[in-house]
């Protein structure tokens, strides 16, 4: 079986919260905090180990394309949900059915 095409993904961040330079300093990092159904279940369904990353700052002072990553682990549960300091904590959120 033929191996899937690589695909393209626009992932955005704020860069007072995370930037390209933040990337680049930590290596990979978790994309949390994903709260649109449509987003996160391209993440989950689509996304796969080495497809490409367009890194957007939005809300900048210039916001576009600030670099290029890729994407380093297959799809899993964002952990912020069950955590409830969290902003991104949802009650209703189980660890065996996210």
């Amino acid at each position: 079986m033929p191996k899937p095409a690589r695909q393209y993904w626009l992932m955005k961040s704020e860069p007072d919260e995370f930037s390209i330079d933040d990337l680049a300093r930590v290596g990979t990092e978790p994309w949390s905090g994903v709260r649109n159904y449509q987003a996160r279940n391209f993440m989950w369904r689509q996304m796969r180990i080495g497809d490409g990353v367009f890194f957007y700052h939005s809300n900048a002072e210039v916001p576009g394309i600030h670099g290029l990553a890729t994407v380093a682990s297959a799809p899993y549960p964002d952990p912020t949900q069950f955590e409830p300091e969290s902003d991104y904590f949802d009650a209703k959120s189980k660890r065996d059915d996210p």
